[in-house]
């Protein structure tokens, strides 16, 4: 893929939810998280490489204690349909006994972040809690639910704010919409 095969992805697309609506959920979510977490000090865990772009403007809206890390777990490897879970990188620091915030960019059908948190259950966390950029509508029951989100997005693929598409324009401050996905 070349840079003009980028720009025509952006070409065949549309705008979700602009860079100001994005901005206002991420304040709400930060007060969410704040409110409930406040007196926790919780191991925050950004789920790369998608969560690194949410990661980088909610943790600036958190007023309380934290301790950073990351796990790496994919099942998309730049298609825009998702496969097998493949985990790359576990958490460094310990979890067991902890509170963990894990931080993704989008659930969709949840299958990745039902991984994580069974993961992080065998690890030995304490709480787990969970905070997703955007929640996809898919006509299915997911094995899991976000307990903060950012903003609901129709089930069409989608991209921007960390979320790629072909393994592109995740810095767009937008989130976008493959007009023909």
């Amino acid at each position: 893929m070349n840079e003009y095969d980028a720009r025509d992805i952006l070409l065949a697309s549309e705008v979700i939810a602009d860079k100001q609506t994005v901005q206002v959920c991420l304040d709400r979510v930060g007060r969410d998280v704040s409110a409930v977490l406040h007196d926790r000090f919780p191991l925050v865990l950004p789920v790369m490489g998608g969560a690194i772009v949410f990661a980088g403007q909610l943790l600036p809206r958190l007023d309380f204690p934290l301790e950073f890390d990351y796990l790496h777990v994919t099942r998309y490897r730049g298609k825009t349909q998702g496969g097998a879970v493949e985990w790359r990188v576990l958490p460094g620091k310990s979890v067991s006994g902890r509170t963990v915030l894990v931080l993704d960019d989008i659930l969709d059908e949840g299958e990745t972040l039902h991984a994580i948190r069974q993961k992080l259950e065998e690890m030995g966390a304490a709480r787990i809690y969970t905070a997703v950029l955007a929640d996809k509508l898919i006509d299915k029951n997911k094995p899991v639910k976000a307990d903060f989100v950012g903003l609901s997005v129709p089930n069409r693929y989608v991209f921007g704010c960390g979320m790629d598409a072909y393994g592109l324009w995740r810095n767009l401050p937008e989130i976008r919409a493959l007009i023909a996905d």
